[in-house]
């Protein structure tokens, strides 16, 4: 297990340094130069040269590239170019509201999909269970954007119980019952978009587990269809989820980031939208990075536990990566 979780480890840093190179050279192959945000219209050739040397635009790619790796070495993602804020620091406050969104609506999205996941497995035969299966394939087709509209005309505008849009910019979790209140319908939003995914994913596992040998076996031995399932089912039937669920996690999170733009949350999605336009250059470049970053870390912690739950996976024949 700890050759493997060095091996994990080395490749968990090898893919953020790719992660990183792929983001630095994706944004200098955008037409523009980032000096320009720092510039007015109609300034002199003095004044343009003055901000590429401090953006460091004036530099040759490499020295560039080298200087960002530096940057990244020391936990330092630059100023913005239009608040002098330092990138960090902005991303570690909006983080505050993105990762509880996350979280809740993450785990709002299992306390849905894994009950009715195994209900559509176990009662595929009855009205109910096929009508949650078709439920949960017109789900994964729907955007949440349109889910969060939808919700926002029902629970918002008609019944008027939540808030359409909007979350206090000071003392944010000062008063948690408050700001769930306000993240209400985004949380909703977005576990009710995964847990359509879920669902089907929850549901194969479980057949695959309900038409398997060990089952019929405990079974043949005196144990109920219920007491099978749980003692024997449970732990198999959790290994492709475990794997299934990091993705998911991951979708969460960059469903968050687009699910702040539709309520007006001052996340990290603003952050990024805000810096697109405004050509803020180390505000992007910060988000995508601590954004690639966490969805590498959740497939790690999914790989590990994954590890964990299925014994099978640490002998010699799992000793892949």
């Amino acid at each position: 297990m700890l050759a493997y979780l060095v091996r994990r480890t080395a490749i968990l840093l090898v893919s953020v340094l790719i992660a990183a190179a792929v983001l630095f050279l994706l944004l200098r192959l955008l037409p523009g130069d980032p000096a320009n945000a720092l510039v007015s219209v109609g300034a002199d050739p003095e004044q343009i040269e003055a901000a590429r040397r401090q953006v460091g635009s004036d530099l040759p790619i490499f020295a560039q590239f080298v200087r960002y790796l530096g940057q990244l070495a020391s936990f330092d993602l630059g100023a913005s170019f239009v608040s002098g804020v330092p990138v960090l620091e902005e991303i570690g406050r909006r983080l505050t509201l993105t990762l509880p969104l996350t979280a809740l609506a993450f785990t709002g999205a299992i306390l849905i999909a894994l009950p009715l996941g195994i209900l559509a497995a176990v009662k595929r035969d009855r009205w109910y269970g096929s009508l949650i299966s078709v439920i949960s394939q017109l789900g994964v087709a729907i955007p949440v954007f349109w889910i969060g509209i939808l919700l926002v005309t029902a629970f918002a505008v008609k019944l008027r119980l939540f808030p359409s849009s909007g979350f206090p910019t000071s003392g944010w979790w000062r008063d948690p019952l408050a700001a769930l209140h306000q993240l209400a319908l985004p949380i909703l939003t977005i576990a009710l978009v995964m847990s359509a995914s879920l669902i089907r994913y929850v549901r194969s596992a479980t057949l695959d587990v309900i038409g398997s040998d060990y089952l019929r076996t405990a079974r043949a031995l005196g144990a109920g269809y219920g007491e099978a399932l749980v003692r024997h089912g449970i732990r198999n039937g959790a290994v492709p989820v475990i794997s299934i669920l990091g993705i998911e996690l991951a979708s969460t999170l960059l469903g968050a980031v687009v699910v702040e733009r539709v309520f007006s949350l001052p996340g990290l999605g603003s952050m990024l939208l805000s810096g697109i336009e405004q050509r803020d250059y180390p505000s992007v470049q910060g988000v995508l990075f601590i954004s690639t970053l966490l969805v590498l870390l959740v497939g790690f912690a999914a790989d590990l536990v994954q590890r964990l739950v299925d014994p099978r996976l640490r002998g010699p024949s799992g000793a892949r990566p």
